[in-house]
């Protein structure tokens, strides 16, 4: 795609159905969804907007140590997730809240990462999680991680079978600072060199903390992964139909043996990094109200009303949406800190002598303490 063309979008901001052409080529990934799959879309999006707000409140009442926001990439989350098969793998950032969910994984792990009393939040070997892998902050790390699994699928022979039903496949979520990372780089040199069933799903929200991407590249994002071979397509990451359509079509053509791919989500975060950031201090309010009007949920429901959707649809959404949140505050605050020689449990997979000394050693300090209080 050249930088002077339009972004794979279908629907405009006020919702309108207009295909761009860089489009074209994904349009018939749309034919297979039903109505009840763009309800589906909607009320993910509506309540993972929910979620962040009510996760962002319990952090500011000091109910947590920390929590990002992920307000504004709605579209681009519920789209590419949704267009994963149950077999793939998926390596996130720490922001995919509602791909984590629409995986089956409990809202409450992820807050129970952010409040402290766990060291993972979920265990991604138990299927009922999907095969969502966990959250890592260490930025760019995730990459390298994936696309070591997909090398693993390529290997056992999980993919490139030619049969999508069956067929395995990869796919990793990183943002814009992320590419400016030495292992991202990394992660796509072996996903090049061994053809990887791997899709790289980058949501560029403008902004790597306080350091715009404008500073990070002077070239769109997407070109990093056709430098290294891979296909890749920039999307209009606040179009939820165009992230399923492109997500949709790459992970077959990944799982099929075709290679990697790599896909450019342009969106926004509305919100703060985390939140112990303060946007206010390096973004104008013209340049958030300018990213407000093209806001991926009013957007999509405008698309839904001019399909004629029932306002039932909407009112029971933002009922559900009430309704996690309350449930997610009442077992958030319900939790409990954990024994502290959970800590040692699992740094190896067998007992190790070293973790048994230095449990040992915190059981006698904090013995000593106690005497000393005494």
């Amino acid at each position: 795609m050249d930088s002077a063309e339009e972004p794979v979008r279908f629907l405009s901001p006020d919702g309108t159905f207009a295909p761009t052409p860089a489009a074209e080529p994904f349009l018939a990934r749309l034919d297979a969804l039903s109505d009840a799959d763009h309800e589906r879309f909607y009320r993910d999006m509506v309540s993972v907007r929910a979620f962040d707000r009510e996760a962002t409140n319990l952090q500011r009442q000091g109910e947590m140590a920390l929590f990002p926001p992920s307000e504004g990439q709605e579209g681009a989350q519920v789209g590419s997730a949704h267009a994963a098969r149950p077999q793939d793998h998926i390596f996130p950032s720490y922001r995919e809240h509602v791909v984590g969910m629409i995986r089956g994984v409990d809202p409450v792990g992820i807050l129970s990462l952010m409040r402290g009393v766990t060291l993972g939040g979920w265990d991604p070997t138990d299927p009922k999680n999907g095969n969502f892998h966990l959250y890592t902050l260490v930025l760019g790390s995730q990459t390298l991680h994936a696309t070591g699994y997909a090398m693993g699928q390529l290997f056992d022979g999980a993919s490139g079978t030619g049969n999508v039903e069956t067929d395995e496949a990869t796919m990793v979520y990183f943002g814009d600072g992320s590419t400016s990372e030495g292992d991202v780089s990394e992660a796509l040199v072996f996903a090049a060199s061994h053809q990887t069933p791997q899709v790289f799903f980058l949501q560029n929200n403008q902004w790597a903390i306080s350091v715009p991407v404008s500073v990070q590249s002077r070239t769109p994002l997407y070109k990093r992964g056709a430098g290294f071979g891979l296909p890749s397509v920039q999307i209009d990451g606040n179009d939820v139909l165009a992230s399923y359509a492109v997500t949709s079509q790459f992970l077959d053509e990944a799982r099929t043996g075709q290679g990697p791919r790599f896909i450019e989500a342009l969106t926004y975060r509305m919100g703060a990094h985390t939140t112990s950031d303060d946007p206010t201090k390096y973004r104008t309010d013209q340049e958030r109200a300018e990213w407000g009007t093209r806001d991926p949920i009013i957007r999509f429901e405008a698309y839904l009303r001019a399909r004629g959707a029932a306002e039932s649809l909407f009112t029971s959404a933002a009922e559900d949406a009430r309704d996690l949140c309350a449930d997610v505050r009442t077992r958030t605050l319900a939790l409990e800190a954990p024994d502290k020689n959970t800590i040692f449990d699992h740094v190896y997979t067998d007992e190790h002598p070293r973790m048994q000394e230095q449990s040992d050693w915190l059981n006698r300090y904090e013995e000593s303490m106690t005497e000393e209080a005494r």
